[in-house]
Formats: C-alpha cells, structure tokens, sequence
C-alpha cells in the first residue's frame, strides 16, 4: 500500500475515532498492563507523556498507574517563545491545564516545573500511524520531531516510544530526512523494539 502521508493520516484516525468507547476503554487498560510489565520501565523515573486528543489510545489509567508508582510525570506544551518547539512541565494531580491552540490540555506554564528534555528518562509520544520498522507518522505539525532533533544522536536517553491501538499499524510509513526514529512503540497488544 503506498499512500501519501495525508491520506496514510485520514485513514488512520477514522480507523481509531471508529472505535467504540468500550473497545477504547479496554485498549487503555491492556496497554498499561504491557507498560507495567515493560522491564525497561523500572529504571525511567521521569517520564513525559500527553494528554489524549483525537480517538487516541487513552493515557488516563496509564497516568494514574505511573502516579500510583510514584513515577515524575511531565507534558508536553508549545513552547511561548520559540514556535513549533514542545517544553516538557511536571505534571501532579494538582497541576492546573489549559487547552492550547489545538484544543488539547496541556500545563498551564510554570517556568519552575519545565524539564529539559535531555533529563526525561522516557517519552511517550503520540502517532497517527507506525509500521513494522519503527516509522512514526504524527498528525504533521512536526513539534516532536523538531524538539526531539536537538537531542545527540547517541544519546540512550530520553528513550522514545510511541503509543498506538493496533489499528493505526500500517504497511509503509513514508520517512522523510527530519522524522525521529522510535526505539519502541506499545499497543495494546504488544512492545515493539527497534534498533
């Protein structure tokens, strides 16, 4: 199948807002019982994360599991000054959120609460839609991949993995040269690892 990434993106998000709240609900809670039993999640104490938008896997249970594992949680928001860019800010159940421009809740800013990205031991992504190889499509406003571009390439941390129900899996992904790669992606059904 070799599509275009606009229509590799509508395909895949009516494929997932066609889920059912049942089917979604349920998706959430598997996916948290593969994080949990993830071993690479023992070690990551600090971990971004986003709020779900959009028919996207529900991070809810996956937040309050994290939090009931006294892990540090951060989200993403637009960064004020530099456009395009994502600052990380903690994120506790007392954490005041504002919706941003494109309608999904993110911190009301804290310049106290922002973590470096190269501090975060794990970031939770978004996506539209992977494939077998580890290829992200995101929802094409590029903000994680331009963040994500200032990190060293030989870094080992923040590790990255993307979030998905296994109905966003497709055949290709088209790559283009400023797409991050993801270490691993989890569904509902499984970790995937790339190297």
């Amino acid at each position: 199948m070799s599509s275009s990434r606009a229509e590799l993106r509508t395909l895949t998000r009516q494929r997932r807002r066609a889920l059912s709240d049942a089917e979604q609900q349920q998706a959430a809670t598997a996916l948290v019982q593969q994080l949990l039993c993830w071993p690479e999640l023992a070690s990551c104490q600090h971990i971004a994360l986003y709020l779900t938008n959009d028919g996207e896997i529900s991070t809810q249970p996956l937040i309050s599991a994290l939090w009931a594992r006294e892990k540090n949680l951060y989200l993403p928001l637009l960064h004020p000054l530099v456009p395009g860019y994502l600052l990380f800010q903690q994120f506790t159940p007392d954490t005041p959120l504002t919706l941003n421009q494109f309608g999904i809740g993110e911190p009301v800013l804290n310049c106290s609460q922002i973590c470096p990205v190269q501090q975060l031991d794990l970031i939770l992504t978004p996506l539209v839609a992977f494939d077998a190889q580890g290829h992200r499509l995101g929802m094409g406003g590029g903000f994680y991949d331009r963040t994500l571009s200032q990190l060293p390439s030989d870094r080992t941390t923040p590790v990255l993995m993307g979030l998905a129900h296994q109905c966003q899996q497709v055949e290709h992904v088209p790559v283009e040269a400023w797409d991050q790669p993801l270490r691993f992606i989890a569904t509902p059904e499984q970790v995937w690892q790339f190297d």
